[in-house]
């Protein structure tokens, strides 16, 4: 596990919503707004490094040079379904961030995920993007979900998810060493379905209420 691009964020606000997410008695209201609360806190952390540049500002007083942010326009990419609940967050940190989406189902044959729906803004290659999935497991997924990106030339990415499993950190950076990682918790281990232990369940089922 490559501690340097990990990034388990204890923010005690973020812990105390984290334990109302995993209540098996959490509403479905709840729960989607807990997600969307905890998505901003992350996604205050992963941002921290965007790059800056100045322009002159008129104050009421005077003008003078001001930081702004160089790239106006990150993209957020959820990974469709669960992904979809932590995007209003982050929109809510940088509302002129594009949107994209990837699909992604468990082929019961190859038991490999396969991609159904990926779609992207156009020309994107030099800008920053944040990769949501609220439940890093296995990894897999997440693997795919990358491996798309890439191949479209697309070198900056950073993955948000809320609760992550050792072997699904380790998987992702196994392959890709240097990809950020930013999680509320890394968990105990997954169980031998591939849940995550102690995690709070199918994030879909519970955000969409078809648990």
């Amino acid at each position: 596990m490559k501690l340097n691009c990990l990034h388990e964020i204890k923010h005690p606000l973020i812990q105390h919503k984290l334990t109302k997410l995993r209540d098996v008695n959490t509403s479905k209201k709840e729960f989607k707004e807990l997600m969307k609360e905890i998505s901003i806190l992350l996604a205050y952390e992963a941002t921290k490094n965007l790059p800056l540049t100045y322009q002159l500002v008129p104050t009421p007083l005077e003008t003078f040079n001001s930081p702004i942010l160089q790239d106006k326009s990150p993209v957020i990419v959820s990974i469709l379904r669960a992904g979809i609940g932590m995007v209003d967050g982050i929109l809510s940190l940088i509302p002129s961030a594009s949107e994209g989406h990837i699909g992604l189902f468990r082929d019961e044959t190859t038991l490999k995920p396969s991609c159904y729906y990926f779609k992207i803004p156009r020309n994107c290659e030099d800008r920053q993007f944040f990769l949501c999935d609220p439940m890093l497991a296995t990894g897999g997924s997440v693997l795919e979900a990358i491996a798309r990106l890439k191949a479209e030339k697309i070198e900056k990415i950073t993955l948000i998810c809320i609760v992550s499993a050792p072997e699904g950190i380790n998987n992702i950076h196994s392959k890709y060493p240097n990809l950020p990682i930013f999680t509320a918790c890394v968990d105990r281990q997954l169980n031998q379905q591939g849940y995550i232990l102690p995690g709070l369940g199918d994030a879909g089922d519970r955000l969409f209420g078809t648990k």
